[in-house]
């Protein structure tokens, strides 16, 4: 444990911590900080589509709204509820905070990924759309070692940070709340995962399509619900996040403290983790939409930033601060003796700020709803291994194996220490976004000269 955190450390801080927040800030200012005054354009792009009649699918690739909903199912996972408790137990309230900047910066990172994605796609064997970083940092850069070298990570990825965490979350929740084995747990899961991605986009789109939305809108009636009961804790809870995010070392009583290195480090990395702007991950999802023009996918990209941590991820963070769950003083303690228990952090900590409200139906609400984030999760990002994979390879004759190892690392990951596995899905991730990061770069002015093309025809 101690070999992986500081692997973690050493990946994130202060070099991807930065790389996230420097191209974030890029995007922005080079979109003239599109998601701020551009908010009637995109909002209206996005929300405003969906409640138009809806236009026929005209050719083999998913609708938008299946494109966003696939890569919301592997935004909208246990990073929305395990994820942000363990970012506030780990680096203290001001987490919260780099979480927000995080999602603000990376509403445009995702908006020029998503774009790029659409402009450097291609048309797959089946006849509809297929691309993502691989294949910009192929057509757009010309430089295929790159896109290999984010292949094989994405693929390592796929298992280290979509499928064990998920898994590994889905049990912890449900034996947390019902008592149930978890091994038992993680082959249900993988039995289940395995009827819907043997359809491949296809099915998994359909299934999001249906999945995602209820899903989302399940856990912010509940989620609102704890924060409105405990409103009056509410102004407390923001002062918290403000001050961690600042201070050199937040007190937290008894001499301990949080530091701001550690506020960012968790904040940014869970932030990263549940939008996934930055990553590259769900370029692939928005790639295979039906869409006229690059631009239109990237509003799509910004929306999705803003629902998964802007919506998802601000709710349960205020319903862990404001319902009294969480004890700052108790949480360095057992950070400095080493002695943290499953119970204090993850899941189990965000059902206990549930129960505070729904009582003894606030942990099986919390477990059905990670249960089914983190279903949703592990369906997203095996068609992200399966597409890296047949990148690296030059093949698909390897899907039906990688699909085996994945279901059999679901099984794996819902016995495995909660701890080890956010690490182990920290270096992933960070290995991954390096050669996209440098991608996005890059190739960001196109990115912003379709943008300027788009609005401009609009």
């Amino acid at each position: 444990m101690d070999l992986l955190e500081r692997l973690g450390n050493g990946i994130w801080d202060p070099w991807l911590l930065g790389g996230f927040l420097l191209a974030g800030l890029w995007c922005s200012a080079g979109t003239g900080f599109f998601q701020l005054f551009g908010w009637r354009r995109w909002l209206g792009t996005t929300v405003g589509s969906l409640l138009r009649p809806r236009r026929r699918n005209r050719g083999k690739g998913l609708t938008q709204l299946q494109a966003l909903s696939t890569a919301l199912a592997s935004t909208i996972g246990t990073g929305s509820i395990a994820g942000v408790a363990t970012a506030i137990f780990y680096g203290g309230p001001g987490a919260v905070f780099w979480m927000w900047v995080s999602a603000l910066l990376g509403m445009m990172t995702g908006c020029v990924e998503k774009t790029l994605a659409v402009r450097y796609r291609r048309r797959s064997r089946e006849g509809g759309w297929e691309g993502g970083p691989m294949e910009y940092m192929t057509q757009g850069l010309g430089l295929r070692p790159l896109a290999l070298v984010f292949a094989l990570c994405c693929v390592a990825a796929s298992i280290g940070g979509g499928d064990l965490v998920q898994a590994n979350s889905i049990a912890a929740a449900l034996e947390h709340a019902f008592g149930w084995d978890r091994l038992a747990v993680g082959v249900v899961t993988a039995l289940l995962t395995g009827a819907v991605i043997l359809g491949g986009i296809g099915r998994i789109g359909r299934v999001s399509e249906r999945l995602v939305p209820a899903m989302a809108i399940l856990f912010l009636a509940g989620g609102s619900a704890v924060v409105l009961c405990h409103a009056h804790a509410l102004p407390a809870a923001l002062s918290a996040i403000v001050a961690g995010a600042f201070s050199p070392r937040a007190a937290a009583g008894g001499g301990l403290g949080y530091t701001m290195a550690a506020a960012m480090r968790y904040g940014v990395a869970r932030g990263v983790f549940t939008n996934e702007a930055g990553l590259g991950s769900s370029a692939m999802a928005h790639a295979a939409a039906d869409v006229d023009h690059p631009a239109e996918e990237g509003m799509w990209g910004m929306f999705e930033v803003f629902v998964a941590t802007g919506l998802v991820c601000t709710v349960t963070a205020l319903a862990i601060l404001t319902s009294g769950v969480y004890d700052p003083q108790k949480a360095l303690a057992a950070l400095e003796a080493g002695a943290v228990e499953d119970a204090m952090v993850g899941a189990s900590l965000s059902a206990a700020a549930f129960s505070t409200v729904l009582g003894r139906w606030g942990g099986p609400f919390v477990a059905v709803c990670l249960l089914l984030f983190a279903f949703s999760s592990l369906l997203g990002w095996s068609y992200y291994g399966e597409r890296s994979l047949s990148f690296l390879t030059g093949t698909r004759r390897w899907t039906g194996l990688y699909r085996l190892v994945f279901l059999l690392f679901v099984a794996v990951g819902s016995v495995s220490d909660v701890g080890a596995v956010w690490q182990v899905a920290d270096i992933c991730n960070g290995m991954m976004a390096l050669p996209n990061l440098i991608a996005l770069l890059l190739l960001s002015p196109e990115a912003f000269r379709l943008l300027r093309l788009w609005t401009a025809e609009k």
